[in-house]
């Protein structure tokens, strides 16, 4: 397990057993640290990705909270990681993602537009690679593109409800693995230009080892 999981993990515990409850301030960083057997930039980065998903709250000069949510609230924000402990379904998901989206680049690259072209290269222009709402946002605009270019709307309204349940693990990834932001970038590069070539086995190939990254991402926090 990398140590920012485990950081998140017992933390996690920490307020699924109600020792950490709503409102309450943790514990000094060095004592937390301590606490759970942790070093600092550890629990920092663990920090730092609760307070994305809105379980800690950080008050500058006070120091860091719970986030005051009903225990349910609290439950539902940190359900996901959860997930990747306890489940894998959303291996199963994203293992039929990679299988359509596959077939989906495929068609994509013997019927795409010259403007939808564009407007993939311009989805890496618009994102913000220091913001991981953005990175997710136009993740999921450069799926949809290339899903709508395939010419198959029912393959598209396919891959558009599958990938709505995928869109909280890559966000999860963005925040906890280090490079996964520049490999997915370069990734999408890769894929354009195949699309660019009307290649369609090897915009196949660039989209099954793009959605490999994630799946086996997700795979390893599953065995952790």
């Amino acid at each position: 397990m990398a140590l920012t999981d485990a950081a998140l993990t017992k933390i996690k515990d920490l307020i699924s057993s109600g020792e950490l409850s709503p409102g309450q301030r943790l514990p000094p960083e060095n004592e937390l640290s301590a606490m759970l057997g942790l070093s600092r930039n550890s629990l920092r980065e663990a920090v730092k990705a609760l307070e994305f998903i809105n379980v800690l709250e950080v008050k500058r000069g006070n120091g860091t909270f719970v986030a005051e949510l009903t225990g349910q609230q609290l439950r539902e924000a940190i359900g996901f990681v959860v997930e990747f402990h306890a489940s894998n379904a959303i291996e199963e998901i994203l293992a039929v993602r990679r299988i359509l989206e596959a077939q989906s680049a495929y068609l994509a690259a013997t019927r795409i537009t010259d403007e939808q072209i564009a407007t993939l290269w311009q989805t890496i222009e618009d994102t913000n690679e220091d913001d991981i709402d953005s990175l997710v946002a136009h993740d999921v605009d450069f799926h949809r593109t290339i899903a709508d270019a395939s010419g198959n709307s029912y393959l598209a309204g396919i891959l558009d409800a599958v990938s709505v349940n995928t869109r909280r693990a890559r966000t999860w990834r963005g925040i906890t693995q280090t490079g996964a932001i520049d490999a997915t970038m370069q990734e999408h590069r890769t894929i354009i230009r195949a699309l660019e070539s009307r290649d369609p086995d090897t915009a196949r190939a660039a989209m099954t080892v793009h959605l490999a990254g994630l799946e086996q991402w997700v795979s390893h926090a599953g065995d952790a």
